[in-house]
């Protein structure tokens, strides 16, 4: 037995062990023989594993795991929270982080008007900055890498009056970093993404009444001053009605060939029925079981009128305002009220029906969602919309503005909306996109909205929710820790990262956090002196993470297990004095 480790009961060293650092549980083990003993007995690991980390005994342990020894480790040795370098280039706060697709580059985005590429090696350094003040531009707010890492799409806010939404969208080469095209985007907080590697998706919003509007998303290609004199470089994706003072806002796209391979299956009982195939949910309705249950009314927002027995809407609307002119409609309704009754039966017969049989059955389907933020009751973003993007959808070539469709067909329905009910202040893919992870801030429980331009109080705790896209259900509960301060009328957007282990988000509260996606538990929090707005995983190598903050840093960090390798691959001191000396020598 070593010397100065006492014989002690395994149960009575277990129950030490319990109240040591995880670094210590680690690296007594090595020392103490005793402990190496048991160090390899499952049930112990397990006890401790469950204990220490306060995870609940019905979660299994995870798939990709040997041993709960290994997973203890892991949890200690792979989570990216020591810090190794802080960037100062920008001169304001940094609004946004992204990695190109080969993890060799980054970009930010910053209040100081300037997109900044990254190289990320050992230790990284610039290599281009782009300053947007010569196009009207007050600041950059996110940017996104193409799928061949060739082009950049960076969106950014026009400068204007304090009330002013527009913003546009810039496309810039990575091969000489050139400004190659730049797309209208209004609100500027859709910021826009890439469906594919050469064409993006931007948006526009047409003020129908004082809160009623259309908002048109456009598909653009990425080449528009080369080769607008021969083909078409635009083409319109969906027209979209918004009630309510409501807005589409934060467009991502979701490739639905993946779904069938994910990296981590969330659901614990779908990871011991893995091998099984599952069936694809169909967006158009809700599951079987939930087809044969009676589904509840809506309830209405203002006073229903009696059914018209099949008059169209034309006529109904006519009837509307007779009504209300002769009196019979009771109570009286706000103008907010008839505005929005007008749209509603305005739409109603104007309105794309969703197109049947379009689900992808087969893991090599090209189909892919098109996911956003949207709301019916009022303007803050409280509602997922996810519509469908077919194989033919994908290109600007063929007819444009729309001219495929009838003339009465002024609007696109959604094939599915997924109600958060709170302010939407964040939302991030897994790498497989088969999981959505959305951050919100919550409304009071029984909170009634009587006016779409005053929304409820929004929570400070933030909640970070998972969706299986497969499914369209809500999966784990909700991930807590992190917090935000701002009213709705100043909130802003949060970014999160996703990797296949960790998920990562800002929060106001001047800290990054960092979770296990399988244990649903925090891991880290990393120090920032201001608000963190984004974090970003390398995509290839989830043990380093950035963050960026409006304290104008962007930090970077690596696990403990990258940090020895790191050391490692340093040049030793003594090795480089031997090197020079017989140099001199020489």
């Amino acid at each position: 037995m070593d010397a100065g480790c006492p014989r002690l009961p395994d149960t009575v060293l277990f129950e030490i062990f319990l109240y040591l650092d995880h670094a210590d549980v680690l690296s007594v083990g090595l020392v103490c023989q005793q402990w190496r003993a048991v160090a390899r007995d499952e049930f112990l690991w397990k006890e401790l594993f469950y204990r220490y980390y306060r995870v609940s005994r019905d979660v299994p342990r995870h798939p990709g795991a040997v041993s709960w020894y290994d997973e203890f480790q892991r949890l200690y040795d792979t989570i990216p929270c020591v810090e190794v370098q802080a960037l100062k280039e920008h001169n304001d706060q940094v609004l946004h982080l992204s990695f190109s697709h080969s993890g060799c580059l980054f970009a930010s985005c910053s209040k100081d008007c300037t997109v900044k590429i990254w190289s990320n090696e050992l230790d990284i350094s610039l290599q281009h900055s782009s300053n947007m003040r010569p196009y009207n531009w007050s600041y950059t707010q996110f940017s996104q890498f193409n799928s061949d890492d060739s082009l950049l799409l960076v969106s950014g806010v026009f400068v204007g009056p304090h009330n002013s939404s527009s913003g546009e969208i810039a496309v810039i080469s990575m091969e000489n970093f050139t400004l190659l095209s730049r797309v209208r985007n209004k609100p500027y907080d859709v910021f826009g993404c890439w469906l594919n590697e050469t064409n993006l998706i931007s948006g526009n919003l047409h003020r129908i009444g004082r809160i009623t509007s259309c908002s048109v998303l456009w598909l653009n290609n990425a080449f528009q001053g080369i080769e607008s004199e021969n083909v078409n470089v635009v083409k319109r994706l969906f027209k979209i009605q918004n009630l309510n003072a409501s807005t589409i806002r934060t467009v991502m796209v979701a490739d639905c060939s993946r779904y069938d391979s994910p990296d981590l299956l969330l659901d614990y009982e779908e990871q011991l029925a893995a091998s099984s195939i599952c069936p694809v949910f169909d967006l158009g309705s809700d599951s079987e079981e939930e087809e044969a249950k009676p589904k509840p009314p809506p309830e209405p927002a203002v006073q229903e009128l009696p059914d018209a027995g099949g008059v169209p809407a034309e006529h109904r609307l006519q009837q509307l305002f007779d009504d209300i002119m002769e009196g019979r409609v009771r109570p009286a309704m706000t103008d907010t009220e008839l505005e929005t009754k007008v749209a509603k039966l305005f739409v109603r017969n104007r309105t794309k029906p969703p197109e049947p049989n379009l689900l992808p059955t087969d893991s090599n389907s090209k189909t892919k969602y098109l996911i956003f933020t949207t709301g019916c009751l009022t303007y803050s973003p409280h509602q997922i919309g996810i519509k469908r993007i077919l194989p033919h959808q994908m290109t600007t070539a063929g007819p444009v503005l729309g001219e495929e469709r009838r003339s009465d067909e002024f609007f696109d329905s959604l094939d599915h909306v997924i109600d958060i009910h709170g302010h939407i202040i964040g939302m991030g893919l897994s790498p497989d996109h088969r999981y959505l992870y959305v951050n919100s801030r919550a409304w009071p429980r029984d909170c009634v909205i009587s006016d779409p331009m005053q929304p409820p109080p929004i929570a400070e705790e933030i909640d970070l929710h998972v969706f299986d896209l497969k499914t369209m259900k809500e999966v784990k509960r909700a991930l807590r820790a992190h917090r935000a301060y701002t009213p709705n009328e100043e909130c802003f957007f949060i970014f999160l990262d996703v990797s296949r282990d960790f998920v990562a988000s800002g929060a106001e509260d001047r800290h990054g956090y960092i979770w296990d996606r399988h244990y649903n538990i925090c891991l880290a929090k990393l120090q920032h002196d201001n608000v963190v707005n984004s974090v970003a995983f390398s995509p290839v190598e989830q043990e380093l993470l950035l963050t960026a903050s409006d304290d104008t840093t962007i930090k970077v960090w690596r696990s403990p297990r990258a940090m020895r390798i790191r050391q490692a691959r340093r040049p030793q001191p003594r090795k480089l004095l031997f090197s020079w000396l017989m140099n001199q020598k020489s």
